[in-house]
């Protein structure tokens, strides 16, 4: 199977979305399709044996749609959209002056304003002509109305519009013709002219400020493609030369000098420099680079100039692949959706049959032509499908865009609802909670200098090949300490190393290794049970058969664990560790990091056991991991979580992944969640609300009782501005970095 996303245009309700998703979906050898109305794409899965990307562009065509693969660059596609957005504004400035003349000369009379003789004359020839004016001007909505029912045989929102406005203008066509042959019965009082011209007017207002708030929608996807510059600097056949960042291949050697972006991502081979990565992982804080490290396309090189070979390249980057995880995100669509969808669905054959059921009731009940005319353009107007359509897909648009900013990526709908619902966090310990590198804590000397303590432990270190080894070796290093040359060294498996450091013999291991040998441990073992009730691993140092000091080594906390757990505790949330560690190790460190409930000595098969008993109590489960070798226990989990996962975003595990190695980010996905879901809710309360409470009064439910009409003018006013306000409340998480967590280390 292979995926596409296209580009679809001509879209302007939830119902275009449901007839393009449904046409895909009868197509043989499509596996699945999604159509998202904000942000006009469909995503599609197919089987490229029996469907071409032709074919899938002609089955939207067939539905009365446009698509087309997106641009090679951001640009074409940022043209298309300003181009709509121009097109929309130019179309009703232009109804909004025909309309308001239209206006003047059919209400200014009534109102003792002038009007020039020829005019009130050729009343009716003058309103026809204005309102053709301005219906000319939403054209589309007649064709789009109609083309749909023809080629597909569904109904949308332009089909509302076509028969609402077409109704008035058509009745009022219907007078004029009257008027101009002379008949008596009818005259200027019963052309609506007027009415169609100012629907289709507020309606172009409502599509144009739509077409501009639709376009912030995706502000984040724009703003991680623009931080890839255009070209770079390579060295090809010993001459430096400028070319397309498109013609770069991996193996390419790319100058970098200060101030510049990398365009791809590489390792470093010749120079020093900081770059800041902010924009890719949210830390703003730069980051030292020099010979064979990493940096990542989109970044910004601060201060030196450096060579680095290019590693990936085009759509490998790991900007490419963030920007595909958050625009796949983007399209996917979050359970609490498939509501709003089910009824856009039937929405607006349902509102034909109200219209149309309202319209025959007032007949019945003795009211003029005009007054059921005058109903059931308002019932047809006032709906408006766009409201549900927009109501998920744009929060889900912006705070899935908010969290790329922030080195989240949350890779679809389903994660972003369900992380607000997690009741129990579990967290792996090492490389989660902890750094993942054991590092020198205590020195303990019992006849030597501190510094000789160390430099006998280091000498011998240096020749071993223990995981122990390194942070012992390399604390020596940091404190400019010269090593001993060691000899007759000898590995003792499971108790320690032993060597001589000129002419005596020296010892570096467990109590065993001291046991056997008989050395006197007695002067050590207050600060021996201290260090190991705090989880640390102890080496004892004997010289010459005599105890002269020790060394502890832990893996140290990170930098803001007791801070984050402590936020998700107040957050009422239930936080586990679980670790392969042995128990007294894992008690330390979770009593350090604020964590009661530990699950220490678990195989990470088993993790997947621990998980499914906390979900067999009805609890919805977090786990977050390093998002290598816990895959299994992040799938198990409701939302899987890897953290710390640098430039291997793309290939984790997670349902959201954490670029920065920072956990106050699990904190801040959750929140961001219930953001979120918070402005999905209003949304879908208000686009509820909307049409549950319009329809009714537009059919003319308080008539009888207040004899209260709703005006069609003003029901096309509601509904315009109806779709604009919930993608507005939408764009209002774009101010969610003002409520960043604040946790202190």
């Amino acid at each position: 199977m292979e995926k596409i996303i296209l580009n679809i245009s001509g879209m302007h309700c939830a119902s275009c979305a449901g007839n393009i998703e449904g046409a895909l979906k009868k197509a043989l050898g499509i596996a699945s399709a999604r159509v998202n109305f904000a942000a006009e794409k469909a995503y599609i899965e197919f089987d490229p044996l029996k469907l071409k990307v032709a074919d899938l562009i002609a089955i939207v065509g067939k539905s009365g749609y446009k698509a087309y693969l997106p641009g090679a660059s951001l640009d074409t596609e940022k043209e298309l959209r300003e181009k709509e957005v121009k097109s929309l504004k130019i179309k009703f400035i232009a109804s909004a002056v025909l309309s308001a003349i239209l206006m003047y000369i059919s209400m200014g009379p009534c109102l003792g304003l002038a009007v020039h003789k020829i005019v009130m004359d050729n009343m009716a020839l003058v309103q026809f002509l204005l309102a053709t004016g301005v219906l000319f001007c939403g054209y589309q909505f007649f064709t789009r109305g109609f083309l749909t029912i023809i080629k597909s045989h569904v109904a949308n929102m332009d089909t509302l519009v076509a028969l609402g406005v077409g109704s008035a203008y058509l009745y009022s066509l219907f007078v004029s013709i009257a008027v101009w042959s002379g008949n008596k019965s009818f005259g200027m009082q019963d052309l609506y002219y007027e009415v169609a011209a100012f629907l289709i007017t507020f309606i172009l207002l409502g599509r144009y400020l739509e077409a501009i708030t639709k376009r912030k929608t995706s502000e984040a996807i724009k703003r991680l493609w623009n931080l890839r510059p255009k070209t770079a600097r390579v060295i090809r056949q010993g001459r430096e030369e400028e070319i397309s960042i498109e013609d770069l291949i991996v193996g390419d050697v790319v100058v970098v000098k200060p101030g510049q972006r990398i365009p791809v991502d590489g390792k470093v081979i010749e120079g020093y420099s900081s770059v800041d990565e902010s924009m890719v992982t949210g830390e703003s804080i730069p980051v030292e680079k020099t010979i064979n490290d990493s940096v990542i396309a989109g970044t910004i090189n601060k201060s030196g100039a450096f060579k680095f070979k290019a590693a990936r390249v085009g759509k490998e980057t790991t900007l490419a692949q963030i920007i595909k995880l958050v625009e796949e995100a983007q399209g996917s669509k979050a359970p609490v959706q498939e509501l709003a969808d089910k009824i856009a669905g039937i929405f607006v054959p349902a509102v034909i049959i109200i219209a149309l059921g309202a319209f025959f009731s007032w007949l019945l009940l003795g009211k003029s032509f005009i007054f059921a005319l005058s109903v059931f353009i308002t019932v047809l107007i006032i709906a408006c499908p766009c409201t549900l359509g927009l109501a998920t897909p744009t929060a889900v648009m912006v705070g899935t865009g908010k969290a790329a900013e922030n080195g989240i990526i949350i890779k679809d709908a389903a994660s972003l609802q369900v992380a607000h619902e997690i009741k129990a966090i579990i967290f792996d310990k090492t490389g989660t909670l902890t750094v993942g590198k054991p590092k020198l804590t205590d020195l303990a000397s019992y006849t030597l200098k501190e510094e000789e303590i160390l430099k006998l432990a280091a000498s011998l270190e240096k020749a071993s090949e223990h995981i122990l080894a390194d942070p012992i070796v390399s604390a020596a290093q940091a404190r400019g300490i010269i090593l001993t040359k060691i000899s007759q060294f000898e590995s003792i498996s499971g108790k320690g190393i032993t060597g001589r450091a000129g002419d005596t013999e020296i010892l570096l291991g467990n109590r065993r290794l001291m046991q056997d040998r008989k050395i006197d441990l007695k002067i050590a073992e207050s600060d021996l049970g201290r260090l190991e009730n705090e989880g640390k691993t102890v080496m004892l140092l004997a010289q010459d058969n005599k105890l002269i000091g020790l060394i502890a080594v832990r893996d140290t906390v990170k930098e803001f664990a007791r801070a984050t757990v402590d936020k998700l505790k107040g957050t009422g949330k239930e936080v586990i560790m679980i670790t392969g560690d042995n128990n007294r190790t894992a008690q330390a460190i979770a009593r350090e990091v604020g964590i009661q409930a530990v699950l220490a000595e678990v195989l990470p098969k088993d993790k997947v056991d621990e998980i499914k008993k906390l979900q067999s109590k009805g609890l919805k489960v977090a786990f977050v991991g390093d998002g290598i070798n816990d895959a299994p226990a992040l799938t198990q989990a409701d939302l899987g979580i890897a953290i710390g996962t640098g430039t291997d975003v793309a290939v984790e595990s997670g349902d959201i992944i954490l670029i920065k190695d920072d956990l106050r980010d699990v904190a801040m996905a959750i929140d961001l969640s219930a953001y979120a879901m918070k402005k999905i809710k209003q949304n879908l309360f208000w686009a509820f609300f909307y049409n549950t409470i319009g329809i009714p009064v537009a059919a003319g439910i308080l008539y009888p009782f207040t004899g209260f009409l709703l005006n069609p003018m003003i029901a096309g006013a509601a509904m315009a501005f109806s779709s604009v306000s919930v993608v507005s409340n939408s764009l209002f998480m774009r101010g969610y970095k003002k409520k960043l967590i604040k946790v202190s280390g």
